[in-house]
């Protein structure tokens, strides 16, 4: 079978070897098909069609697993740059807008996901209209290079060291919570040893493992492995079941602000809070910044510290937002 000269390329043999690219990265049907907005099914078709054309086998598929072959590897390899080089041409062009326009692709662990981008993202959005983005919560720990991400927005010291950080507003304290009925019957909590005798609600994290709850008190610090009848992976469900009586939750005070405000919850053992690392948006400095990253990070920052400025004059009043 004759095979299509590749000297003149068309719209279709560039969305074909988008497309192959995607697979080979990710090693996924499914996961480059949700990526590139296609079903899994026309990607085969694709992929086939591409291969048919070019005469070789690109990828080698079995029934759990996707791997490129010898051609394929270099194919890809070779792809990556041409790409690249395409994106980073497309960018200059970008850059004299007067306006940013295109996509950004966000990896933000759930917390940062209702404190920041929640709060946050319907202003920029409306700032720049021309800019699209797409807000992937995961807590897992993703290489956001690899996987296609343009930032991410974590805590500090769990950030990459390679890649360029920025901080989102002040350290931020974490609390053990719990509902006053919860309270009423239980024995009193004078340290965090205490919690071994209560029914805690516990988190396994992205990574997971189970997280073990912090506390400190001056240059006292301690790690407690709490005991408790349910484990969940996130803090929206941590907190409803709090909020039902079930237990204490650990979390970011910023997240019970209202239900502490008015008394659904109380914090236990304040005076052993502890303040960690703040939320840090995070970047690869190796490469073009991509439109509306830029404008993203001022916004954030500006915003975040306007709020920060608005609370002790609030406080101050005695009123609340």
């Amino acid at each position: 079978m004759p095979v299509k000269s590749t000297a003149a390329l068309s719209r279709s043999d560039l969305a074909d070897l988008n497309a192959f690219r995607m697979v080979e990265r990710l090693r996924s049907f499914t996961k480059a098909a949700v990526e590139l907005g296609i079903t899994t099914s026309a990607l085969s078709h694709a992929i086939r069609n591409l291969e048919t054309r070019l005469g070789v086998r690109l990828l080698n598929r079995t029934s759990r697993a996707v791997a490129p072959t010898e051609a394929g590897a270099s194919l890809a390899l070779r792809l990556n740059v041409g790409f690249q080089e395409i994106g980073d041409a497309l960018e200059e062009i970008n850059r004299l807008r007067e306006r940013p326009a295109g996509r950004l692709r966000l990896n933000v662990l759930s917390d940062g996901a209702r404190l920041i981008v929640g709060r946050y993202l319907p202003k920029f959005l409306s700032k720049y209209p021309e800019v699209e983005v797409e807000v992937c919560v995961d807590d897992r720990m993703v290489d956001i290079v690899a996987e296609g991400f343009d930032a991410g927005i974590r805590f500090g010291g769990s950030v990459p060291e390679d890649l360029v950080a920025v901080k989102l507003g002040a350290d931020l304290k974490w609390v053990a919570v719990a509902a006053p009925r919860y309270l009423y019957h239980r024995p009193p909590l004078l340290e965090p040893e205490d919690l071994r005798a209560h029914s805690c609600i516990r988190m396994r994290t992205g990574q997971g493992v189970i997280y073990k709850w912090a506390f400190r008190q001056g240059k006292d610090y301690r790690v407690i492995d709490v005991p408790g009848q349910i484990c969940v992976s996130e803090t929206t469900l941590a907190l409803e079941l709090a909020l039902a009586g079930t237990g204490i939750a650990y979390c970011l005070e910023d997240r019970v602000k209202e239900p502490l405000l008015n008394g659904a919850l109380r914090v236990v053992l304040p005076d052993w809070s502890p303040v960690e690392p703040a939320l840090y948006l995070y970047y690869p400095g190796h490469r073009h910044m991509p439109q509306g990253l830029r404008e993203l990070i001022a916004l954030l920052r500006e915003e975040i510290a306007a709020e920060a400025r608005r609370v002790p004059r609030q406080m101050a009043s005695g009123s609340v937002a």
